[in-house]
This record gives structure tokens, sequence and C-alpha cells, in this order.
């Protein structure tokens, strides 16, 4: 297992400069780093309505630019909602931002290094992943983060066409919340995994400062995702041996299997950053009601409607995803 005590000992055989590149790897090549404005340059700002029925208003790149719900700040990218006015009946819903990269990747080890995510009542945000081709769910959908409200574990996630089912056991570290991936089964929940971190989501995971997602999208093996906290990270200087994560047990591990073939089911993928409100999930009256929020509005949409200070801390700050491809014998 990747545990502070094993950074440690690993650590002690190496110097690691916390401005460096991530060490290299012995399987991945680095290929992207997006840094501040490199997410400008290399994304779209999508402007669709949520398909998850969110109480959201996305908005364009020009108008996330004029009303600072996009930025780069000291080499950090940040995307936020507006936390400053009410929202109309009439209107779509709260302004906020949803981005798709511009290249789609099939193998691929992304290494995500975060400070904030969003966070709060009605809040549903995610790093996610899903086909270039489609149309959805062909090609299917990677749930890297994901979560509602004040929920304080991450969720990864499988969403697929038919005849893709998990095993109930394998090897990793989280708790499996459904084996099925067919989004015509259980309303679309996706062959799900909690996290076992309590700080690897939400207030928890900002009050600590973050930390670093990394997710393997592999033909050969399946997807697997680690969730490293930044104070196991400053044992390292601030960068994870991605050869020694490797190694260790992910957190959520979707291997290819009889009973689901990442060939049928996954191609090359567009990578999307999102913040929704409400919806099919945060809004739910089974998941609203039963939550905390629910002592400050009756429906999620009024709390979101009515509450525009509440959002205040509904940003993603990110400092910097990188992307690797796998060696020639890893292909």
């Amino acid at each position: 297992m990747y545990t502070r005590y094993a950074i440690l000992a690993f650590a002690s055989l190496f110097t690691v400069n916390a401005q460096s590149l991530l060490p290299p790897s012995l399987s991945y090549n680095l290929i992207v780093s997006h840094i501040g404005h490199d997410f400008l340059a290399n994304y779209s700002w999508e402007t669709t309505d949520d398909p998850t029925n969110g109480r959201v208003d996305y908005v364009d790149k020009a108008t996330a630019l004029k009303d600072n719900l996009t930025f780069v700040s000291d080499r950090k990218f940040v995307m936020r909602a507006d936390s400053t006015k009410k929202v109309a009946k009439s209107d779509r819903g709260r302004a906020s931002v949803r981005i798709h990269s511009l290249e789609a990747y099939d193998d691929a080890l992304f290494v995500l290094d975060i400070s904030h995510m969003p966070e709060g009542c009605a809040t549903w945000p995610a790093w996610w992943t899903l086909s270039a081709n489609g149309p959805w769910p062909h090609g299917g959908e990677i749930d890297v983060i994901e979560g509602v409200n004040l929920g304080p574990r991450n969720l990864a996630s499988l969403h697929t066409t038919s005849d893709c089912i998990m095993p109930k056991v394998r090897t990793q570290k989280g708790s499996t919340s459904s084996t099925s991936c067919d989004t015509s089964v259980n309303d679309n929940q996706g062959c799900g995994v909690s996290f076992p971190e309590q700080d690897s989501y939400g207030a928890g995971f900002n009050a600590m400062g973050g930390g670093i997602y990394i997710m393997e999208k592999s033909s050969t093996k399946g997807i697997s995702v680690w969730f490293i906290p930044r104070d196991s990270l400053l044992l390292l200087g601030g960068e994870p041996l991605l050869d020694l994560v490797l190694l260790s047990t992910p957190d959520a591990y979707f291997p290819t299997n009889e009973n689901c073939d990442y060939s049928k089911h996954f191609d090359a993928h567009n990578i999307v950053f999102d913040q929704t409100f409400c919806g099919d999930w945060a809004g739910s009256e089974s998941v609203w009601n039963v939550s905390t929020c629910a002592a400050k509005a009756p429906t999620c949409q009024s709390f979101v409607d009515n509450n525009p200070h509440e959002f205040a801390d509904a940003y993603w700050e990110i400092n910097s995803l990188r992307i690797y491809q796998p060696l020639g014998l890893l292909r």
C-alpha cells in the first residue's frame, strides 16, 4: 500500500525538487503538462444544458473571463461558480464553468495536482473523461473525482453500454458500491468505488491543502485511481514517485475482465472539469433531505437560487495536470 511509512522509506533514497517535473518513470513518458495559462489554450468552454439536470448556467469562455469565473493566479488555474448574485426562477441556473480538453487520449496516465475542489451544499463537482467519438455512453465515461453536498469521501465510477460488470472482489483500497457499469441499470448509478480516506473529497480535502489524483487508463489492465494526500506529498518534497504509485494498491480498480472487455467499452477520451448544482444526484429528495443542508433550505434549487454567499468555496484551484503515455513495452 502507498502509505506514509512506505513513502518515508523510499524517499530516503531520493532528493526531489518540488518545483521540478514529476520524477521520471520507467513505464511512462511525459507528453503534456497543463499549468496555468495552458488550460486557457487547450480546453473549450462548454455551454450546453447540463445533462444531469443541474441548476447551473454554464457560461462561455469570454463570459467566464469577464466575470472572473475563470482566471490564472500564481500559475494556478481557477474555475469557479458565481457567488454574488441570486438566481431568478426563469434563469437556467447559477453561473459556472465546464471545460473539455481539445485533445483525446487512449492509454495514458493522468496526474492531477489540485489545491482546492468545490465544496458545500448543493455542489456537484467532477473531474472525469468521456469518449471523443460517442455518442454517450458509447466509448465510456470515467469519473475520477466526484461527490455531492458535504460528503467527505470521493467516489470513482465507470459508465458504459451494456455488458460491463466489475468483479465484487478485487485488489483495491476502496469499497465497491455497485458492480454494473451499464447506464441502463440502477438509474445510471454506474459501477462505483467509495474511497477509504475521509479527506479525499470536499472540505476535508481542501483543509489539508488538497493533494494529487492519478488515473491510469490501460487497455491491458483496465482503469485504476490513486489518491495521495498533501501531507504525504510533503514527505517527498511535493512530488510522487510514479513507479512506486503504480506498484501500490489503488483506491479504485476497474479491471478488464471476462464480464467487461475494455476494448468494447472504452476508446480515446477527452478530459472534463465541471461544477454543477443540485441535479439528479445532489438535488434528489432522497439525498438532499437526509443531509444537514436540508436545514438551510427546503429544496436544493431554492438553496442555489437564494444563497449566493454559500458558493464562495465552490471553485477548482488546479496546480497542474500532467499526462503520460506508456513506453513501448506497455503498449
